[in-house]
């Protein structure tokens, strides 16, 4: 969402944990997926950082990675019991809320 910068330092694991109170484990794992989508960068001895922004992947690619998340908010809206009626007004309620959540935080930028 860009709320961190650029070559931010990251805390660490163990500090990250105890503030959230969440297993040591469970950061680690985050941290690690991280790395792997090239959001942080570690350097080993100084520590984990917000790695600089790359370009954006193609337009078809960013669908795709929408379209199965999309695809799993279906299953448990069926699984619920939602209609699709309900299920679009519940899609756009959330993206007026976020929108309006990061256009709040990029003014305070």
């Amino acid at each position: 969402m860009g709320t961190m910068k650029e070559g931010a330092r990251m805390p660490s694991v163990r500090s990250l944990a105890d503030q959230l109170a969440v297993n040591q484990n469970t950061i680690l794992k985050v941290y690690n997926q991280l790395c792997q989508e090239k959001v942080l960068v570690v350097d080993r001895g100084n520590g984990t950082f917000v790695a600089s922004p790359g370009p954006a992947p193609p337009l078809s690619e960013r669908k795709q990675a929408v379209a199965k998340l999309l695809a799993e908010a279906v299953v448990q809206a069926l699984h619920f019991g939602l209609d699709r009626d309900q299920l679009h007004e519940l899609l756009d309620r959330e993206y007026q809320s976020v929108s309006r959540q990061v256009t709040r935080s990029t003014e305070h930028e």
